[in-house]
């Protein structure tokens, strides 16, 4: 399914390739109308690196973070700003101050951008602390939620809409040997930690949690240390040698109360939901990889993934994988009103090459159908965030807002789709005279 081009290192070349400047631009370009609803930012994070030294094993998911933003209101788009986030290594070589703020391992931020608790973060994983983002973008303080954090925070923390706690399972490099579950307060305060023994130090990019449990995903992308000493920015590797399992971790529960239950090896970056059943099963859904970071030094390699459900029995210890849809697909994102229960729609990026976008997916997970938008030839979308036209709205009442790269004509627009007229035409785009490359997350921020 992925290749490698001839290129030293394809995630720093074409439409990968990092931009050189910060930039300002004020009232972009509409086509169609944007929704009078809407009134916010949308935030983008990605790896945009200063310096392209040593290509050979300078990995897509390291190097300095770039923040990109859209400014939206009363149906204009205002601006578009993009920041490095000023990390040490950056104010050195902007010739700024310092950011002032406690860091963990490392200070450079490239994942995530969320809104939560009447601030912006910035979000990476594996023992960097968040960063706290201003109104334009401007790199504020960096956080450990006013010393509730033992550690680094995670990059895809997700918002129990039943308590508006933020929900993150967090891992720290230099620690093989421990986990965090961590449970953030609606007011930004870290409430529990719970601390979970594991081995080799696996990789955990997200996770998914029900009414009842926090559910741990310790799959068989592990630390390696001679990646670590010989160079690499990305020390993870395939490791046969890790025994993958699920854990389910009681919501208020400790370490010794989770139950671990084996699974096949493959690797998931991202579910989509997931929720209990009646009968005590929970189900999962989630994107996953046959095998993954186990040749290329520079990306992601995994030969297929699909779009599952697994269904777990915690009483039997026994995993059920359903296959939903075989097409290779990633960045996964549902109404996340509905995270932790029951839910119908998932939105998904089809994916080509180099964990490059071919356009969305529609999943009607009751009906068991799928739709497709295709934005047209040599046209990349990234992924794309629902957002409910109102707050009582249905679960497929709203829009869909992401990136779609045009690699031919060199530009990006910012699209607005209407989620129940999925396949149609956007309801608005936004056009940017660049290329955005193609990064991680992104959030709509509300105002």
């Amino acid at each position: 399914m992925f290749r490698t081009d001839k290129i030293a290192n394809p995630f720093l070349a074409g439409v990968h390739t990092p931009m050189q400047a910060e930039l300002t631009i004020e009232d972009l370009a509409v086509t169609g109308t944007i929704p009078p609803a809407l009134d916010g930012r949308y935030l983008r994070m990605g790896p945009n690196p200063m310096s392209a030294a040593k290509p050979a094993k300078r990995h897509w998911f390291a190097g300095d973070g770039m923040i990109h933003g859209l400014r939206i209101e009363n149906g204009r788009a205002l601006w578009y700003r993009n920041r490095w986030i000023r990390s040490d290594d950056v104010t050195k070589a902007l010739g700024e101050p310092r950011t002032p703020g406690p860091r963990h391992l490392f200070d450079t931020v490239n994942t995530n951008a969320i809104g939560f608790a009447g601030k912006t973060f910035g979000l990476i994983e594996a023992g960097g602390t968040p960063v706290e983002i201003g109104e334009t973008l401007e790199t504020l303080r960096y956080t450990d939620f006013d010393g509730g954090l033992h550690g680094g925070f995670a990059a895809h923390p997700h918002v129990d809409p039943a308590t508006g706690e933020m929900l993150a399972v967090c891992y720290d490099a230099k620690n093989w040997r421990e986990l965090r579950f961590v449970a953030v307060t609606p007011e930004g305060q870290v409430r529990r930690e719970v601390k979970i023994p594991v081995k080799h130090g696996p990789m955990i990019h997200d996770f998914a949690f029900t009414r009842r449990f926090a559910i741990i995903l310790d799959l068989p992308v592990t630390f390696s240390l001679r990646a670590a000493i010989t160079g690499y920015s990305f020390p993870y590797r395939w490791n046969d040698a890790h025994k993958p399992r699920i854990g389910l971790l009681p919501r208020e529960g400790e370490a010794k109360d989770i139950v671990w239950i084996p699974v096949d090896p493959c690797f998931v970056f991202h579910t989509v939901n997931a929720y209990d059943r009646a009968d005590g099963s929970l189900v999962i859904d989630l994107v996953v990889h046959d095998r993954i970071f186990a040749t290329s030094k520079v990306g992601p390699d995994s030969r297929h993934c699909a779009l599952e459900r697994w269904i777990v029995d915690p009483a039997k210890g026994a995993i059920e994988r359903i296959v939903i849809d075989d097409t290779p697909q990633e960045f996964p994102r549902p109404d996340e009103r509905r995270l932790g229960r029951p839910y119908r729609y998932a939105y998904t990026m089809a994916m080509v090459g180099d964990f490059l976008g071919a356009g969305l997916f529609k999943h009607d997970l009751e009906a068991g159908t799928r739709q497709i938008h295709d934005f047209g030839p040599n046209r990349h979308p990234c992924e794309f965030v629902f957002v409910p036209t109102h707050a009582e709205a249905e679960e497929d009442e709203g829009w869909l807002i992401g990136l779609v790269i045009d690699a031919a004509a060199k530009t990006t627009d910012l699209v607005i789709l209407n989620a129940r007229d999925f396949a149609g035409e956007p309801q608005a785009s936004i056009r940017l005279p660049h290329i955005v490359p193609p990064g991680f997350h992104g959030n709509w921020v509300a105002n």
